[in-house]
């Protein structure tokens, strides 16, 4: 490359000759155009390198299972899908296949009543559908898993199977359900609207490997598994840690993993002193029930299908997911367990939303971090959603997702 410098020297001031020398006028309008060329080609150079290295995130999106446009509904759906996704540059479809404990795909485990209204609905898979069109698109599917929330009713086939047991319950021995045994708590902390599975439970790991299993077994074009609700619900206002625990709500007080603490601490989280050393002991066993079973899920597909990739659907404040929903996925990413992690980063506040970022990708570890902009929220602002995609993509994460296809 020329350096200034170096351009500028064309246009020093004319030499006297040397002794003996013969002298030879020079052009010096010559001179000046070769400088400024040389000049421009300093300026321009840079940007174009810079243009050409420019990192583009990942974008993904969204698609629910009750969407509006009736993806897994229609066979023209699922074509418009695609079609959107390749016109708006969408790498990544999250298409949502297990939701509340329902299979929205062909199931042998699970209820298929879901599954024949699709077929109905479409006259076929639309699945299949939907992934040969990706894959000729360039376009990469992956299963989007509701993990641990089952929705507001125990008709449920895993609910049905091993019994209410299987469902977490706070220190009162409730649901988190805010309609259910209500008590005094509740005129001052707002409880969940749905049911969740108990994270320290093996039957739950056991269970949910065998829907992923499926899953992938039957359509083995999937890229991978996107997981979602893989943390124990939390109360508003939440206490951040269950030293106080006697002045608000926490979750984990579940038969079996109840059982399973007491025998690796010999403590009785429902009759133990909450001091500082007994509240991180069970902060941490909670904290590590959540990672183990995301451990073995991500364990399912990848001795399964090696390639296949593994992503999760997170808690955007790390302080929140790591203290409240004991969903630890910086440490996730550090330690491998899963590939990336996609932030449900949905506020209409885009200083809150820059920030939080900012946060975020300070904790890639060993993966990436896609951040999740909640268009939803902004669907009669567009000039709102396109500051805050504008400030987002500034920041250099490592994928963008919108929350959902029906507000696109």
């Amino acid at each position: 490359m020329i350096s200034i410098r170096r351009a500028f020297l064309y246009i020093r001031p004319p030499q006297k000759p040397m002794a003996g020398s013969v002298f030879r006028p020079r052009n010096h309008w010559l001179q000046l155009m070769r400088a400024s060329f040389s000049i421009i080609i300093f300026l321009i150079m840079p940007l174009s390198a810079h243009a050409k290295d420019k990192f583009t995130p990942v974008k993904g999106v969204w698609v629910t299972c009750f969407s509006e446009k009736k993806v897994l509904y229609s066979k023209k759906s699922a074509f418009e899908l695609i079609k959107f996704c390749k016109k708006s540059e969408i790498n990544e479809i999250y298409l949502q296949l297990y939701r509340i404990g329902k299979s929205y795909y062909d199931t042998k485990i699970n209820g298929k009543a879901s599954y024949e209204g699709m077929l109905k609905s479409a006259n076929g898979d639309t699945i299949d559908v939907i992934l040969k069109e990706a894959k000729r698109c360039n376009i990469e599917v992956f299963a989007w898993i509701n993990v641990l929330s089952v929705g507001k009713t125990r008709k449920t086939d895993i609910v049905e199977r091993f019994g209410e047991d299987i469902l977490t319950k706070d220190q009162y021995l409730r649901s988190p359900m805010r309609t259910e045994d209500i008590n005094e708590s509740d005129k001052y902390y707002l409880r969940d609207e749905q049911l969740f599975l108990e994270p320290g439970d093996p039957r739950v790991a056991e269970y949910v490997v065998s829907i992923i299993d499926e899953i992938i077994t039957r359509y083995p074009d999937l890229s991978g598994a996107h997981l979602d609700y893989v943390r124990y619900p939390y109360p508003v206002p939440f206490i951040p840690r269950s030293s106080f625990n006697k002045f608000g709500l926490t979750y984990g007080y579940a038969k079996e993993n109840i059982n399973r603490f007491k025998e690796k601490t010999g403590l009785d989280p429902l009759s133990m002193n909450y001091d500082n050393e007994n509240s991180l002991l069970w902060d941490n066993w909670k904290r590590g029930q959540v990672t183990e079973l995301v451990g073995k899920l991500a364990m399912a597909v990848k001795n399964k299908s090696p390639g296949m990739v593994i992503s999760c659907a997170v808690i955007a404040s790390t302080e929140t997911a790591f203290s409240v929903a004991f969903q630890d996925w910086p440490g996730w990413l550090e330690n491998g367990i899963v590939d990336y992690v996609v932030l449900m980063n949905y506020t209409k506040n885009n200083q809150l939303a820059k920030e939080i970022t900012k946060s975020a990708l300070a904790h890639r570890g060993n993966g990436k971090v896609y951040i999740g902009i909640g268009n939803f929220l902004m669907k009669d602002d567009p000039k709102l959603l396109s500051e805050q995609e504008r400030i987002v993509e500034s920041l250099n994460p490592d994928g963008i997702a919108y929350f959902s296809y029906d507000f696109l």
